[in-house]
């Protein structure tokens, strides 16, 4: 049982950083609609579902990073809520500052924490790396959003 615990309490962080950003962007959320998107942009349900997953797959990766006893545990904990922290920024800056340049700015430098914390988790553990890959996928596909609509916005 303490092993769920542990695993829930994990997801739990994860999905807190994102509602939390959520919540503090809610009223901001229809510029989405407002502004010029690129034809590959999804419409703006589906980012819900997948920020669920993705921190889903965060919080399960963070909790197998959590038990692990190899030597670069902190580093990875470390990089993994710098990096929680920085995703909590992004959405703020875009949506309720519109501040296209500085958002983008941040997902650059998300993009690349989450590079780091992939190499580094997979030392630790092959699946909690492999389980970033998805956010890291999205998040690459997010930073072609934001410069796209930086530039025509």
């Amino acid at each position: 049982m303490k092993k769920y615990k542990y695993i829930i309490l994990n997801i739990a962080i994860s999905l807190g950083i994102g509602g939390l950003s959520a919540f503090f962007t809610m009223n901001s959320m229809d510029i989405y609609q407002n502004i010029n998107r690129p034809k590959l942009a999804p419409p703006g349900y589906i980012f819900p579902i997948v920020w669920t997953i993705l921190y889903v797959l965060m919080g399960i990766s963070s909790y197998l990073i959590h038990r692990s006893n190899h030597k670069n545990k902190e580093t990875a904990l470390i990089i993994y809520y710098f990096q929680l922290l920085i995703n909590f920024s992004w959405p703020i800056f875009f949506f309720n500052y519109q501040n296209f340049l500085l958002a983008l700015a941040i997902l650059f430098i998300l993009n690349i924490l989450v590079i780091i914390l992939i190499k580094v988790t997979y030392s630790i553990n092959h699946l909690a790396s492999y389980l970033l890959i998805p956010y890291l996928i999205w998040i690459l596909f997010a930073l072609y959003l934001n410069f796209w609509i930086f530039i025509h916005n």
